[in-house]
């Protein structure tokens, strides 16, 4: 269903009844990354799992799209839902918002789940690098740069090739002018090391052993920032645990909102 927020109208995808569990998809994807989880986890909860402002079926505004921004698109999103409080799953990018919306609004988050995530900003390097992959993708009004930099890196060495075109058929849904302003805005993020130690509720960090995107050693530093944190590795996974190793993480949440 698509909601009207701010300036936009957000796609959502909604499964299920019961405590509201909202899943925010990475970059350069759409909640149909979650589709195995969200059916799955629909069973026992009510799940709610958005397209991010300028991503696949939701629609775009002048960028670029802060993270601040995005999450208050999602604590929007949950009003017009009459949702009250849930549990905050974000992948990637979808852990920078995530994380953005626990600091802004951390009354409304039961649990915090980070999949492959990370709280440092960008270096300078990664920043500028995003700035003109930003560039690039507008100037070819093409997504191609983004798909042959990007994805094949995000899947563990392993990982069957019918993945990566699975998540190919994926990013192609999202238009070249949101992704320019959502890299922009990743490009644009403050460290959240900080502001970890501040947050009590449960937290849930996913790594993959496999993921040449977030090292491990930076889902060690979620942990370790956080008052109440657990790590789980998922050693047949990547970047897109998700994918690749979807009952994996499905266990990985369910222990976490059993908590």
């Amino acid at each position: 269903m698509h909601v009207a927020v701010d300036d936009v109208e957000l796609y959502a995808d909604i499964r299920g009844e019961g405590e509201a569990v909202i899943l925010l998809h990475g970059f350069p994807l759409t909640h149909r990354i979650w589709d195995s989880t969200a059916q799955s986890l629909a069973r026992d909860y009510r799940v709610v799992a958005p397209d991010l402002r300028g991503m696949g079926a939701s629609g775009c505004s002048v960028g670029p799209y802060l993270m601040e921004q995005l999450a208050g698109d999602i604590a929007a999103l949950l009003d017009a839902l009459g949702i009250e409080r849930a549990t905050i799953v974000g992948h990637s990018l979808g852990g920078y918002v995530a994380l953005a919306f626990a600091r802004m609004y951390d009354e409304r988050v039961a649990r915090l789940a980070l999949v492959t995530s990370r709280l440092a900003a960008d270096t300078p390097e990664i920043a500028r690098t995003r700035r003109e992959l930003a560039v690039r993708i507008e100037a070819e009004n093409s997504l191609y740069a983004v798909l042959e930099t990007m994805l094949p890196r995000s899947f563990a060495p392993e990982s069957p090739g019918a993945l990566i075109e699975t998540a190919r058929a994926i990013a192609l849904e999202n238009s070249p002018a949101g992704l320019a302003a959502i890299l922009r805005g990743m490009a644009m993020r403050d460290d959240a090391h900080d502001i970890a130690g501040d947050l009590s509720m449960p937290v849930l960090a996913v790594a993959g052993a496999g993921d040449r995107v977030v090292p491990l050693d930076e889902a060690r530093a979620v942990v370790e920032s956080f008052p109440n944190a657990e790590l789980v590795v998922l050693e047949r996974a990547g970047h897109l645990p998700m994918l690749e190793d979807p009952a994996g993480l499905e266990r990985a949440l369910r222990s976490l909102l059993a908590r």
